[in-house]
């Protein structure tokens, strides 16, 4: 009994070994397993091409190049996305504003965009709106005047990736020089800023001539280097329902400030109001002939690399002149922000906001001391702890008025500068100045049905 009961028991073993060895290959081929990478996110897109981008130059401490921080991360990116290509473009800042304007108009713009805080692009239905693709703690990591710059009608346009502001240079070796005391803090009003720059004016040969100069700048459409001043009394340019306001007696006052510094001091360079930026730039940092010049903090990195040479000087910052609004402001466009073009392919925009979050990971945002600018999310904190004169702006960085969300803000924006222009060169009074201004401005909207 015991034998029969073995004898089955074997052959049903056998059956058993008889079927995995003909049903078990058909079994392996329709139901192999995957292969598992548990290193790489499940909801990962799987698009592989091509990404358009243009961006402008930033000079890179590092590299000493102006594209050398991006082409690292573009690089990065691609070993980390097999299959991915940044397709990059430079553009220069004096062509390139034209080449994406142009590009808007004529429906071609790159996948990503060098938006800044551009709502002359931002409000042209041209770009894909980001709320979507970033979480609630993105948001909120994104400072709010960098993340208001790339919003338009309540929806993100724009990943923020850097943020800067105009800040006062001073070529300390010319204040010690002639003995004067920088602004305690970098806090000053402005008649103790026209005091000190009365005091840096003066004739270094002793032939009657002047050739030194308290302060020089210059004026040009998108550059905000003396805004600091104009708004110094309360100006503002728009009122909260977005109207043209910049013609009250704050404004008057400001841009009567502004005039005087040549007009009634005479302590600005004589070319004030007629030079560019490269030649005001120039009169400082190389002739070495201006004792202070608001700038952008890239240009620090420059004063730091001439000091290596041995070729530049000793130097500090400080705040624009405080007026009647009692504290130091400024007006900026120097938001580093990127949008996205209109997409149809789904998975090729997850991966183009992939790659801007990528940009502004911990280890890209602490390296941003090589461009010479601060990061736009809260988080990183001060990258500049070991600067005090970065660290200084940084601490004021929350108080930067990032230019107006305003679509016509550029067109504004050029009428505005050339009038203020011609006060500076002795063409118009400061009434003159802000009352054929809004005559424009008026026409203008007017022309646009606003």
């Amino acid at each position: 009994m015991r034998n029969r009961g073995y004898k089955v028991f074997k052959l049903f073993l056998c059956l058993l070994l008889i079927f995995f060895i003909v049903i078990g290959p058909y079994y392996l081929v329709t139901y192999r397993p995957h292969d598992v990478d548990y290193n790489k996110e499940n909801d990962e897109p799987q698009w592989t091409g091509v990404i358009s981008f243009w961006d402008y130059p930033r000079l890179d401490q590092k590299t000493g190049t102006n594209f050398g921080w991006i082409y690292e991360k573009i690089r990065a990116f691609e070993r980390a996305n097999p299959g991915v290509y940044i397709n990059f473009k430079p553009l220069n800042w004096e062509k390139g504003p034209i080449q994406v304007d142009t590009a808007v108009k004529m429906g071609n713009l790159p996948d990503i965009v060098p938006i800044g805080s551009d709502y002359s692009i931002i409000s042209r239905d041209v770009l894909e709106p980001l709320d979507q693709y970033l979480t609630v703690d993105e948001i909120k990591d994104f400072r709010e005047n960098a993340l208001k710059s790339v919003k338009y009608d309540s929806k993100i346009y724009g990943v923020p990736w850097m943020m800067t502001t105009y800040t006062m240079v001073l070529n300390l070796d010319l204040f010690s020089e002639r003995g004067v005391m920088p602004p305690e803090n970098g806090d000053w009003t402005y008649e103790e800023f026209v005091d000190k720059m009365q005091a840096l004016t003066f004739d270094s040969k002793g032939n009657n001539k002047i050739d030194h100069y308290g302060f020089n700048s210059f004026i040009q459409p998108g550059y905000y280097n003396v805004w600091g001043i104009l708004l110094s009394d309360g100006a503002k340019v728009f009122n909260q329902k977005m109207q043209y306001s910049f013609n009250d007696d704050k404004a008057l006052s400001g841009v009567q400030k502004l005039i005087d510094l040549k007009t009634q001091y005479s302590i600005v360079h004589p070319d004030f109001g007629v030079n560019n930026s490269n030649k005001s730039w120039t009169n400082f940092y190389k002739d070495k002939n201006i004792a202070a010049y608001p700038v952008g903090t890239w240009s620090l990195n420059v004063l730091d690399g001439l000091q290596k040479e041995g070729t530049g000087f000793n130097y500090a910052i400080a705040k624009f002149p405080s007026g009647k609004l009692g504290k130091s402001v400024t007006l900026s466009n120097m938001i580093g922000s990127y949008g996205m073009s209109k997409q149809e392919d789904r998975q090729k925009a997850e991966i183009i906001v992939k790659f801007l979050k990528f940009l502004v990971k911990d280890e890209y945002q602490q390296d941003l001391t090589r461009l010479g600018v601060f990061p736009a999310r809260k988080s990183i904190g001060n990258i500049y702890a070991d600067d005090p004169n970065m660290t200084m702006i940084y601490e004021d960085l929350e108080n930067a008025n990032i230019i107006f969300d305003h679509p016509y803000w550029k067109e504004i924006d050029e009428i505005l500068q050339r009038e203020i222009q011609q006060g500076v060169i002795g063409n118009k009074s400061a009434e003159e100045v802000l009352r054929d201004a809004e005559e424009k401005v008026t026409i203008l909207l007017n022309s646009l049905g606003n």
